[in-house]
């Protein structure tokens, strides 16, 4: 059933991400050009990049920023995602576990603090983002995931994070699918947002405070000048004092970044609007974002306007490293994620998608942001979050701007800031590995979680690849 629902499903979807696909769509800010001087540049109007204009704006209102934006504001990764704006900055509780046990109570608190300002934030700017405080919840779909689940329930309870473990009935009264076991309700640790408007709000509310933004204006150089820094782009220069480089699975001006970061692609279906009656034979009620608790893993959410966004999975990873519309859609990857969703989903059979899209998600090897800092300490940068950059971002924009300012914080003193993940290594190594990585996850969902050598000896390493 779920292969001709998925044929059906796919006759008329529109190749094109639904959060920016609509009429109000802010108009580009014009191109740099001729020279101007700043106190601050930011290259990239992607949710670091605006945060860091914002925060930096509002610390300091006589200071001058510019924003340079090769595209428009929200087009790469910030415009393409799920919306879940999660507290978490290690990328889950396990993953924090595994890489920064003793500091993790920090990390969470950070964390927490994070999302609540974030909050704090689209209500004071009143952001209209179809902001709602749902909480997250993890799905196990093999009998192996509910013992995991299990195992991160009494991690939760050890570290006083609000959560709540269903079992089959419960689960299944609060989100009807066949294939639910058990679920892990992270109920206060996330929000979810449209983030398209979350970006644009932000981006409103810098320029309210003065900072400037130049659209279609790559930087395609940072060089030092005298004391300070000379940006290049094709039409205009930038003399500055700091700059901070939010571009994640963008790599240029710096590519030194790409030692560290990695894009890959997430594939993202969205329905259209369910009626009355398919909702109330799915339930979903309390409006939680979702996942799978497997190595693939889909994610998906209810909208505002009464839709399913659908994603996730598989990633893919691009010879090269190369991003663009020329390897946004692939067919097979597209299929595979309608035909899940109809096995998860059966009582939606008729219903049809009407966008997909894909982004380019930049991870790390340990699966959350990196930072670093060039040109004598006038540059930082920020990138990597692997999927959980809506929220952190904005933690990230804050030890970016810390960094290129100089200044010692607590946030600065955070291991998960001084270590950099283990680098990743050129090609072709670099796609062989990826390949290799695919394929082990594959093997070890097959295998009910149970991971083979190449999973483990990476583990061993603080290696991995996810979404």
């Amino acid at each position: 059933m779920s292969s001709n629902a998925a044929t059906l499903a796919l006759s008329n979807t529109r190749n094109a991400v639904y959060w920016l696909d609509r009429p109000d769509t802010p108009q580009p800010a014009d191109a740099l050009s001729g020279q101007t001087e700043a106190d601050l540049v930011i290259v990239g109007a992607g949710f670091t990049g605006l945060w860091t204009a914002l925060i930096a704006a509002e610390a300091d209102p006589g200071r001058r920023i510019i924003v340079l934006e090769a595209e428009t504001a929200a087009f790469g990764a910030s415009g393409r995602n799920g919306g879940f704006c999660e507290a978490s900055l290690t990328h889950g509780l396990a993953n924090g576990l595994a890489h920064w046990p003793d500091e993790l109570h920090t990390l969470l608190r950070f964390g927490d603090e994070n999302l609540d300002d974030l909050m704090d934030t689209i209500n004071r700017h009143a952001i209209d983002c179809n902001a709602e405080r749902t909480g997250t919840m993890d799905i196990a779909v093999e009998p192996w995931q509910v013992d995991e689940l299990q195992g991160l329930a009494e991690a939760s309870s050890r570290l006083g994070v609000d959560h709540a473990l269903l079992d089959t009935e419960a689960i299944r009264a609060e989100i009807d699918s066949p294939t639910y076991l058990a679920g892990l309700w992270q109920r206060t640790g996330a929000a979810m947002v449209d983030p398209a408007r979350l970006a644009w709000g932000l981006q409103s509310a810098a320029k309210s405070l003065g900072v400037i933004f130049h659209d279609h204006s790559p930087v395609r150089s940072i060089e030092k000048s005298g004391t300070g820094l000379e940006l290049h782009s094709d039409d205009g220069r930038v003399r500055t004092g700091r700059a901070v480089v939010a571009t994640n699975a963008y790599r240029k001006p710096l590519p030194k970044i790409r030692r560290h970061v990695i894009p890959v692609y997430d594939h993202v279906l969205m329905t259209e609007p369910l009626s009355t009656d398919q909702w109330a034979e799915i339930g979903w009620h309390g409006r939680q974002g979702l996942a799978d608790a497997g190595n693939q893993f889909h994610y998906y959410r209810r909208t505002a306007d009464g839709r399913i966004l659908w994603g996730g999975y598989d990633v893919l990873y691009h010879f090269g490293g190369r991003v663009g519309p020329s390897v946004e859609h692939h067919a097979p990857t597209t299929r595979r994620l309608a035909e899940n969703f109809f096995h998860t989903f059966p009582q939606a059979e008729g219903l049809r998608f009407t966008h997909r899209w894909s982004g380019p998600i930049a991870s790390t090897t340990r699966f959350t942001c990196a930072w670093g800092t060039t040109h004598a300490g006038r540059v930082s940068w920020a990138a990597g979050y692997t999927g959980l950059g809506v929220g952190a971002s904005r933690f990230g924009a804050r030890v970016a701007l810390d960094l290129v300012d100089g200044l010692s914080t607590e946030r600065t003193e955070l291991q998960m800031v001084r270590r950099r993940p283990v680098p990743i290594p050129p090609e072709p190594a670099r796609w062989l590995a990826v390949q290799a990585t695919r394929a082990a996850i594959k093997r070890a969902d097959r295998r009910e979680g149970r991971e083979g050598l190449w999973l483990r000896t990476l583990g061993r390493f603080g290696i991995g690849l996810n979404s």
